[in-house]
């Protein structure tokens, strides 16, 4: 008995070691790598923690982050288990408004991948530059002045002969000041929208009213207007590709949120300053 029994025995270990050993499956966002009293803690949500780390801390050596998270999420899981299942309301709300935002923003990831495709790039560079035309280039100066009874005080002294470049090198606050206000060349989008439109309702030498932007108070002179001569595609395409994907997002909100049902309810003796009062969503 005892010598048949260790016959078979060692039979069925040479069996075994003559057999193909079965793969082991590669980790992956279920694989589960901690425990927590029964709370399973994955592969899945180290890489999402992960991805949300401040960038100083995502440039640390791999096996650093990775025993760091799990620690953390490890704590975190004990430290949440206290409260029994119980969710505070503030959290909550948190919660729901976080779910809400990435969702949204992969509705938009996925509009943007659809959108931009290299016909949709090239129809646009055509359509925008088919006649060689790069659109217009502005060359003005600014005087920036604190407040508007400034700015009004210095156009009239220029409307009575003062010369722009001195008084903007005497009054003006600007970086642009001791250089006389003098700008350069640019184009659209390059100012903010109320420089800009001040700009391109200039004639060549004509002065502007007092314009007022997050800057201060301007008196703006346009020295030149010209042409500029049409981009490449290539120096182009990253930016039209970006305008098109923009637009479609846009089109997209605007499409869903008209034929969405929305109703917005009358509130009586709503003060918005309601929305500073924490304590409505502690519990």
């Amino acid at each position: 008995m005892r010598k048949g029994l260790t016959f078979l025995s060692g039979l069925a270990l040479a069996t075994a070691l003559t057999l193909p050993l079965q793969a082991t499956a590669a980790p992956h966002a279920d694989t589960i790598v901690a425990t927590v009293n029964g709370e399973e803690i994955t592969i899945g949500h180290m890489i999402i923690a992960r991805a949300t780390l401040p960038q100083q801390y995502q440039q640390l050596p791999d096996d650093v982050l990775f025993d760091a998270i799990l620690d953390q999420l490890i704590q975190q899981t004990a430290l949440k288990q206290q409260l029994n299942g119980e969710v505070p309301k503030y959290v909550e709300l948190s919660l729901e408004n976080e779910s809400r935002s990435l969702l949204a923003a992969d509705v938009i990831e996925k509009v943007m991948e659809n959108a931009a495709t290299e016909e949709e790039v090239r129809a646009a560079y055509e359509e925008q530059y088919s006649d060689g035309n790069g659109g217009d280039e502005f060359n003005a100066s600014h005087i920036l002045v604190e407040s508007e009874e400034d700015a009004e005080e210095i156009r009239a002294e220029l409307e009575e002969g003062a010369d722009f470049a001195t008084t903007a090198r005497e009054r003006s606050t600007g970086p642009s000041g001791p250089n006389g206000g003098e700008l350069g060349w640019f184009t659209k989008g390059r100012m903010v929208p109320e420089f800009e439109e001040a700009v391109i309702a200039l004639s060549a030498g004509e002065i502007s009213a007092p314009v007022q932007t997050q800057f201060g108070w301007h008196v703006i002179k346009l020295n030149e207007r010209r042409k500029s001569a049409a981009p490449e595609f290539a120096e182009i395409r990253d930016q039209l590709a970006a305008q098109i994907r923009e637009e479609a997002v846009e089109e997209s909100v605007r499409t869903l949120t008209t034929e969405a049902e929305i109703e917005r309810p009358e509130i009586e003796d709503l003060d918005p300053a309601i929305l500073k009062d924490l304590d409505l969503v502690r519990n």
